[in-house]
């Protein structure tokens, strides 16, 4: 079972893989956290500000992995089983950091941020000329409230419901943050994109 990748494992192969972790066999565990170290580090490394961080929530992640997965019953990806497991584990890292998450400004209506939302604006800031590395880096500026809520939206495809429920907040303040972080993210963007053009003009 060398040389396998997400890409090239057949059923077959991952009923073998995932029976020998079951099995607590370190060479099955070894090939699944290879397999899938470099996609969910990159969720982890979303939703902090440092690499040691994220590697602490890979951990923490995997090791709920192996622990659960007997749990797994082949309906649906095993990426996806495993992502979400990481992206829980990531939350509860958010909810231990025991950060304050803000509310709607009295003076400013849910319709206000609704329409935030739907500055489509901001959304044409995240194409070219900026990389996804770039709006990763953005991101890293972001409080965690804001960055954590932008990471279930926008790459996790939550509702507001959901993140409302996953962090014990209203879903007021997720469609506030949500706002904020996109507010903020387009000014971050901004800012570097005038840098670089000034940067050229030397």
């Amino acid at each position: 079972m060398a040389m396998l990748s997400v890409n090239n494992i057949s059923e077959d192969q991952l009923k073998m893989l995932v029976d020998g972790c079951v099995r607590n066999h370190r060479k099955s565990q070894e090939m699944v956290y290879k397999m899938f170290y470099g996609k969910m580090m990159s969720v982890c490394r979303r939703y902090t500000k440092n690499e040691d961080q994220a590697k602490d929530i890979l951990q923490d992640g995997f090791i709920k992995v192996f622990k659960n997965i007997e749990k797994f019953n082949f309906d649906g990806s095993f990426e996806g089983w495993i992502r979400r497991i990481v992206v829980n584990t990531a939350i509860d890292f958010t909810r231990k950091a025991k950060n304050d998450y803000l509310l709607m400004n009295e003076n400013q209506s849910l319709e206000d941020f609704e329409n935030d939302l739907l500055d489509e604006s901001v959304e044409e800031d995240y194409d070219t000329p900026f990389k996804v590395s770039d709006v990763i880096a953005g991101m890293e500026q972001l409080s965690n409230a804001y960055r954590t809520v932008f990471n279930l939206y926008v790459f996790e495809n939550y509702s507001h419901q959901e993140i409302a429920d996953a962090l014990k907040i209203s879903v007021g303040t997720s469609k506030s943050n949500l706002a904020k972080a996109r507010a903020n993210l387009k000014k971050i963007l901004t800012k570097e994109l005038e840098k670089r053009n000034g940067e050229s003009t030397r």
